[in-house]
């Protein structure tokens, strides 16, 4: 399901005003939970760690919601996914063990995870691409997930990341060639 860019200021206006903001707001869940969901398990592997990432997305939505900007800046989108992405990397901190693990060991201690965590249905190919992007590095890994599984342009991760066009696309193409080499597939 493709979610496109919220381009009316509709929705944004009504999670403004007090009057309809809750039925605007469950509009917003319903609009982004899946996708958002999916994006934050890619992350974390764990499904309690995403559902608690998941809620923490949007309760931070509804209480600075009055912050938003919406211009040509960032759109509603960018945004829904910037705060699951700093709530991703916040979930991991807190699951490093000592104060000299990285966050790319963090996530990297998620590997035997994936085959516990994954839907029995998943087969083998689906299991090894997982753990291939659970090896790269954390920047790496955010370029490759947003612009391979969510299908986003790189003008717009760079809105969600604060990283430019050309770092995000250089990222992307070392992501691709380790899970080539990882996953021993042709083509990503």
């Amino acid at each position: 399901m493709e979610i496109k860019p919220l381009n009316s200021c509709s929705l944004l206006f009504r999670l403004r005003d007090v009057q309809t903001r809750n039925e605007a707001f469950d509009e917003l869940v319903e609009l982004y939970s899946e996708r958002l969901y999916w994006h934050l398990r890619r992350f974390l592997v764990i499904d309690k760690d995403t559902e608690d990432a998941l809620q923490e997305t949007f309760v931070t939505a509804f209480l600075s919601i009055e912050s938003f900007r919406s211009d040509a800046t960032i759109s509603l989108r960018s945004w829904m996914y910037k705060i699951a992405t700093t709530q991703a990397l916040k979930v991991l901190r807190t699951k490093r063990r000592g104060i000299f693990m990285t966050l790319d060991d963090c996530s990297r201690t998620l590997l035997s995870d994936v085959d516990t965590q994954s839907d029995p249905s998943a087969d083998e190919i689906e299991i090894k691409l997982q753990k291939a992007v659970l090896k790269l590095p954390t920047k790496q890994r955010i370029a490759f997930n947003l612009r391979y599984f969510d299908a986003l342009p790189f003008e717009e991760i760079s809105k969600i990341t604060g990283s430019s066009v050309g770092t995000l696309k250089t990222n992307y193409h070392y992501a691709v060639e380790k899970i080539k080499k990882e996953v021993s597939i042709v083509e990503i």
